[in-house]
């Protein structure tokens, strides 16, 4: 039998793929982090990124994977930045730093507070006040490439969605060269969101961000938190699977894959995955709409990568 073909878009381009991982905290979570990383690689996605934690929290460690994703392998990495806890000259100093680790994508983010996604947001002192001011000072450092985020269901702080397109203008406007969205699973919301970016006045790509259920009750949590709606239909898929492990990932793997495909089908081209750190069910999902696994560029890495060496949580976008 031959082999399945790439899947195509509406366009008549190959789908691309890009993958989101997060810092991890301890040798165990290391360990999963490159596992993931070399297991996923052989793909050739056109982006990965890692996540920085609220407040800042993470940014020693999100630098530390970046530069070793750089430095070891054949993917092009981008690092989340934030507006949050640092002043200005000092998230230029960590941009051309990475500039000069040759990391030239920065997915530029407001960023929460320390005390978290609900606490009310203050600019920090002589720090940049918005996203749309960090991507005009990412731009002016050099040619950067900037993602940034964007909400098909609203940001849980905006008071309604014009607010949230009016917000992802300004990043646009700014400089921005794609947004990718929270996740979500009604896919008629990515695409009305889409239509009405466009009558804004936004012509960007607007990625839409995949979530593979790994646990439908963390993922519900982290979609509240997010403001992301979980549909009855998808909590009635899991029901009663909580005691098993093998059943609840086919059911999840079915889901995305049902997802997808009619996001390509629709005319989609891109797709961005948070992989939570596991690379199993995301590998899956690629192999069903056609993409393969190929030798990777030779790096010194690849191999190491595997030796090298945290499963964690989502770290959903903020503005």
């Amino acid at each position: 039998m031959a082999a399945s073909p790439v899947r195509l878009s509406r366009s008549g381009a190959p789908v691309r793929v890009s993958f989101e991982f997060f810092p991890p905290k301890t040798e165990e979570m290391e360990r999963t982090l490159w596992e993931a990383i070399g297991r996923l690689e052989p793909l050739r996605p056109d982006f990965v990124s890692v996540t920085y934690g609220a407040g800042g929290t993470t940014r020693e460690r999100t630098h530390a994977t970046v530069e070793r994703i750089a430095r070891e392998t054949a993917l092009r990495p981008a690092a989340h930045l934030t507006c949050v806890g640092a002043t200005r000259a000092e998230i230029d100093e960590v941009v051309r730093g990475y500039a000069q680790a040759g990391v030239g994508h920065i997915v530029a983010l407001r960023g929460d507070p320390p005390a978290g996604a609900g606490a009310p947001y203050r600019p920090t002192e002589n720090g940049y006040q918005s996203t749309a001011e960090l991507v005009a000072g990412i731009k002016a450092i050099g040619d950067i490439e900037v993602s940034v985020a964007a909400y098909p269901e609203k940001h849980p702080q905006s008071p309604n969605l014009l607010h949230d397109i009016e917000l992802l203008k300004r990043k646009v406007d700014a400089g921005a060269d794609r947004a990718i969205t929270q996740f979500f699973f009604d896919n008629g919301v990515y695409l009305r969101f889409v239509d009405v970016a466009a009558a804004a006045g936004i012509c960007i790509p607007i990625v839409p961000g995949i979530v593979p259920v790994q646990n439908f009750k963390q993922t519900a949590g982290f979609a509240r938190r997010a403001g992301a709606s979980v549909p009855a239909w998808l909590a009635e898929r899991f029901d009663g699977l909580d005691e098993d492990p093998v059943t609840r990932r086919l059911v999840a793997a079915a889901v995305c894959a049902e997802q997808v495909v009619d996001l390509i089908d629709r005319g989609v081209r891109d797709l961005h995955f948070y992989t939570m750190n596991r690379a199993d069910l995301v590998f899956a999902i690629c192999h069903l709409i056609g993409l393969r696994a190929r030798e990777a560029a030779p790096t010194a890495s690849s191999a190491r990568a595997l030796a090298g060496g945290e499963a964690a949580t989502a770290q959903p976008a903020t503005r």
